[in-house]
């Protein structure tokens, strides 16, 4: 064979080995360029909607490890994600391995709260882009950290808003924006569960399966307790936020968009633990008022009774001068001043608020949306410097309750104006070494 031939036979090989290429072969191939590394933290709850979200932008989205400091979490998911992926993530119990890798392009952080701001800033330092379940901080100090942070590094973060990427939510948000039911001036949130007991906890060893200290992180050092880990935490103020934050973050943010609001001029909430005598330390039920100069909104919150507004656990309504418009994750109904509906929509679905998890199309189109600003630079759905004000006034609820009276806000920054007993619960202590530094 003369080098013609040869050059020309080995040619017709490796056409014939390309051909014979499988299609999901080819097209992993094709989007190498494109695709998304994840890394994702905190798998008992949200962990598993952030892996339905990248399953669901295959082959695009691609999971190169899981994190938890619980090694039972850990196993349990990632069998689970090496069975519905197809291949299996890189498990690890310290997060700090995945940012150290550079086949990750970003880090999704549904840890406990107190971990999000600190987890999320050092994630921008190791050159990752991140998305972060709301709320994006502890403490309103924290979200002024996230944006400094954000701005200096310039990755993208993205907030676990994800009804802000939802097609029939953007649509009538629209809708009301262009003048749908006349001037939009006052908006009515709610959230309804039936959520039990803690119970009173007692101190007990650790869990040979839990990595304490570094599930502490940047959390002030305290006794392990039985009832702490892995769901309680969301009502103990070192960790959690309380469920005003928990779910009325999502609420008060559609109506925030929906009003075109920033920070209000006065916070007034009411609460206290009513439903159980327990080592809660946040309100189960609470009212709060958001007041403006010209616009208002209202966040209603009854943690452990599960009485129903407008036949829904959760959801907004917005009312304008010329109707109002109730809306849901699971679709709208548009009436006139005179309360006759005259236009919805519904998606067949129904939120839960018993489901932890959430998986949700929403959360598949905000990974979508996350991953287009990283890739393209598309503008994000939620990006920080607009979730962290909701963050931030549904924090201020908390403090109006702990301290029984109203605040006045500087609207600009949302600070407290002539109360600084009040602003002192701006920020935390952290423990020494962990604390959150841009």
């Amino acid at each position: 064979m003369n080098r013609r031939e040869f050059v020309t036979a080995t040619a017709a090989t490796m056409a014939t080995a390309a051909v014979a290429a499988t299609a999901k072969s080819y097209a992993q191939i094709l989007g190498a360029n494109d695709r998304v590394n994840f890394a994702v933290a905190g798998l008992n709850g949200r962990g598993y909607a952030h892996l339905a979200a990248i399953l669901d932008n295959s082959p695009r989205a691609h999971m190169a490890f899981c994190c938890d400091v619980d090694s039972r979490i850990l196993d349990k998911f990632a069998a689970k994600a090496s069975s519905v992926l197809g291949y299996a993530p890189t498990a690890v119990g310290d997060f700090r391995r995945a940012l150290d890798s550079k086949d990750v392009d970003a880090i999704t952080i549904a840890t406990p709260e107190h971990w999000h701001t600190p987890m999320a800033i050092l994630g921008l330092k190791a050159g990752k882009n991140v998305y972060v379940e709301k709320p994006s901080s502890h403490n309103c100090r924290e979200g002024e950290l996230l944006i400094a942070a954000q701005k200096k590094y310039g990755h993208c973060v993205q907030v676990g808003d994800q009804q802000r990427s939802s097609e029939h939510t953007i649509k009538i948000i629209g809708d009301i924006h262009a003048g749908l039911i006349g001037r939009a001036y006052a908006a009515r949130s709610w959230y309804s569960n039936t959520r039990k007991s803690m119970g009173k906890g007692k101190p007990a060893p650790v869990p040979a399966n839990l990595d304490w200290e570094l599930w502490q992180g940047p959390a002030p050092r305290a006794a392990y307790k039985d009832n702490i880990h892995p769901y309680n935490w969301h009502w103990l103020i070192p960790y959690g936020t309380g469920e005003t934050l928990n779910n009325g973050t999502h609420e008060v943010d559609i109506c925030r968009w929906a009003l075109d609001a920033g920070y209000p001029s006065r916070v007034y909430a009411c609460g206290a633990r009513y439903h159980f005598d327990d080592d809660w330390q946040f309100a189960d039920t609470v009212t709060t008022t958001f007041d403006y100069k010209d616009k208002q909104i209202t966040w209603e919150c009854n943690s452990s009774n599960g009485m129903k507004q407008y036949n829904r656990d959760r959801g907004s309504v917005i009312l304008g001068t010329n109707g109002s418009v109730l809306l849901d994750r699971g679709g709208y109904e548009v009436y006139d001043n005179n309360g006759k509906l005259i236009d919805q929509f519904s998606n067949n679905t129904h939120a839960d608020t018993h489901d932890a998890v959430s998986r949700d199309k929403m959360t598949a189109n905000h990974f979508a949306n996350f991953m287009d600003g990283i890739r393209s630079g598309a503008p994000l759905h939620s990006p920080i410097q607009i979730a962290a004000v909701s963050v931030a006034m549904l924090l201020l609820s908390n403090i109006s309750i702990q301290m029984g009276r109203s605040l006045t806000l500087d609207s600009s920054t949302g600070h407290i104006l002539n109360d600084a007993e009040a602003m002192k619960h701006w920020g935390r202590s952290y423990e020494k070494g962990w604390e959150p530094t841009v």
